[in-house]
């Protein structure tokens, strides 16, 4: 099945990619309680699943550079209401969407079942006409697509995620959207957009823009969009000062990631609600006092493959909450300072930077009961530390000796 289908289907998208899993909060694909099971949720039938697996006979379409993290992300976190911020429901067809139908409408060339359309891989160079009007989940990925034009999608308005991944679309009408009044996932990743479409339709959960010619994110693209809680929009080639002051205003997300752009510093501004912020991949050079103030509610903290020499120390004292935090493949000399304050903090990667020293009291607050939740994984290796070195109570808030990782530095 296709990537991005499949990760509809399986609700939502959370995995591990090439550089790991991340969690973006778009909801389950699930139905709401079934009237006769109080508390039992209608799942997508397997035969559903089936039948789209059997229908996707092309290669799987992979995304190589999206995902979040490491493969060894998957490490136990610690469940704590006050940072999830997810919202469980937002993302939830209505039952009746769900309700099989047999509609005799189907593009040429499409596989058309359970209001499911799918028109991937078939050289399409514009949207298809006679798509059936009960349609929920259009899938036009991998085609030729150059324009998404006014009435495209005029009577689609029941449709819940629209797949538009890897096309050539660089025009979208300013009314293209507008008859999608249920919409709440949109992927138009790698295309050839050279900025946010206007008017998104305020039911939107989920914008995948990733890896298109964006360079600036003007005020107000995102207005009225309330039920907006993850945005992905790495590999396009933005500077921080393409971020107009005001441009994520109005926004609640749990989830962002500006990563594979141009950033030479943490952008001001960003939504204080979020969860998860993933600048990896950047020219980020330093962590400056005040540049994470406003994100006392994130849980995870991306921020490898950049070029950071220096964290300011008290910086990391704004996230309270921090569960997870990635500095790896920097250019850091020494671990951070304030780590053992972050009562909360279990994973932390410093793996391939400068650090020639690691304290006794780096990672670890001193006395007992001080710290709510041991680490389950400090990643330290090619780094030039003389591991030998390292006093055994270095380490004396970690869970198992396992979950350190030394050694193995070259020059």
């Amino acid at each position: 099945m296709h990537t991005e289908l499949q990760h509809l289907v399986l609700g939502g998208w959370l995995g591990k990619g090439p550089e790991g899993g991340g969690w973006c909060w778009g909801g389950l694909l699930t139905a709401p309680p079934h009237p006769g099971l109080p508390g039992m949720p209608t799942m997508w039938p397997l035969w559903l699943l089936a039948s789209l697996l059997a229908l996707s006979q092309a290669l799987p379409f992979e995304q190589k550079g999206f995902w979040d993290f490491t493969l060894d992300d998957g490490l136990p976190m610690l469940n704590d209401e006050e940072a999830s911020g997810a919202d469980t429901t937002s993302g939830i067809p209505d039952l009746d969407s769900l309700t099989p139908t047999f509609s005799a409408m189907c593009p040429f060339g499409c596989h058309c079942h359970l209001r499911v359309v799918q028109c991937s891989d078939l050289g399409l160079k514009a949207v298809p006409k006679e798509i059936s009007p009960d349609t929920t989940l259009l899938d036009l990925q991998n085609n030729e697509i150059s324009e998404l034009r006014k009435d495209d999608f005029k009577g689609l308005q029941h449709l819940y995620a629209l797949v538009l991944v890897n096309n050539k679309i660089s025009k979208i009408h300013e009314k293209a959207f507008s008859p999608l009044r249920k919409l709440q996932k949109l992927y138009i990743s790698k295309n050839h957009l050279v900025e946010i479409p206007p008017n998104l339709p305020s039911s939107l959960v989920e914008l995948r823009i990733h890896d298109n010619r964006i360079r600036k994110v003007p005020k107000g693209v995102f207005s009225g969009l309330r039920n907006m809680n993850c945005i992905e929009m790495g590999g396009n080639p933005l500077e921080n000062s393409g971020f107009q002051p005001g441009a994520f205003d109005g926004l609640k997300l749990n989830y962002l990631r500006i990563s594979e752009a141009k950033l030479t510093g943490i952008p001001k501004d960003l939504p204080e609600t979020l969860n998860e912020l993933h600048l990896d991949h950047n020219k980020i050079q330093a962590i400056e006092l005040e540049d994470l103030l406003r994100y006392s509610k994130l849980y995870r903290l991306g921020l490898g493959h950049n070029q950071i020499r220096m964290i300011e120390n008290g910086s990391l004292s704004f996230l309270p909450t921090l569960r997870e935090l990635h500095l790896d493949n920097n250019k850091l000399s020494r671990v951070p300072a304030g780590l053992p304050d972050l009562k909360l903090l279990q994973v932390v990667y410093l793996h391939t930077n400068n650090i020639t020293k690691v304290g006794v009291n780096d990672f670890c607050p001193v006395g007992f009961g001080v710290k709510r939740a041991y680490y389950n994984g400090i990643s330290l290796f090619n780094n030039p530390v003389p591991y030998w070195e390292v006093q055994p109570a270095t380490f004396r808030c970690v869970t198992d000796r396992l979950a350190i990782q030394f050694g193995n530095y070259k020059k």
